[in-house]
C-alpha cells in the first residue's frame, strides 16, 4: 500500500468521542455509534469555526489494550463546551489516500496499516473524509510516524 510522508501542524478538532481497542467484541457498534452521534443526531450541524466540512475520526490516547477515537471536525477555536475538545499533533505523518465505499475502504486499510512496518508514535492518527459519498468516497488516513 503506498503513502507519502507529509509534516502537519497541529490540528484542533471538536467532537465526541469515547475508548475502545481493537480487541473490543464492540469496537465497531462503538465507533458506528460515534458517527451516527455526529451526523443523526445533528452535532456536526452544531460544531462552531469549523475549518472546512470534512469529517475527522482521530485515534489517540493509546494504551497496551485501548484508545480514545474522537468523531468531529477541525475547528480554527473550539466554542462547543458540550463536546470533545483534542489535539492532533504537529509532526510526521505517513499519508495514505484510499476510495471507494467508506466503511469497507477504510477497514481493508487499517488492516494493511497494521501489517506494515511503520515506525509509529502512536501519538495520534487520523481519517480526514473528504466527501460524503458513502459508496464513492475520498479518504485520506494519517498515521503518525517518527
Amino acid at each position: 500500500m503506498n503513502y507519502e510522508i507529509v509534516n502537519l501542524e497541529a490540528k484542533t478538532m471538536v467532537g465526541v468521542n469515547a475508548v475502545t481497542g481493537n480487541d473490543d467484541p464492540q469496537m465497531g457498534k462503538i465507533i458506528g455509534g460515534l458517527w451516527a452521534k455526529l451526523y443523526e443526531d445533528g452535532i456536526q450541524a452544531t460544531i462552531k469555526n469549523k475549518v472546512n466540512e470534512y469529517a475527522i475520526g482521530l485515534y489517540s490516547d493509546y494504551t497496551k489494550d485501548s484508545y480514545c477515537v474522537t468523531a468531529g471536525c477541525e475547528v480554527s477555536k473550539p466554542e462547543n463546551a458540550e463536546l470533545t475538545v483534542k489535539i492532533i499533533p504537529a509532526g510526521k505523518y505517513a499519508k495514505f489516500s484510499v476510495h471507494g465505499d467508506m466503511q469497507k475502504a477504510v477497514a481493508e486499510a487499517w488492516e494493511k496499516i497494521w501489517k506494515m512496518d511503520l515506525n509509529r508514535r502512536f501519538t495520534g492518527d487520523f481519517e480526514e473524509y473528504l466527501n460524503s459519498d458513502w459508496e464513492n468516497a475520498d479518504i485520506n488516513l494519517f498515521i503518525a510516524i517518527q
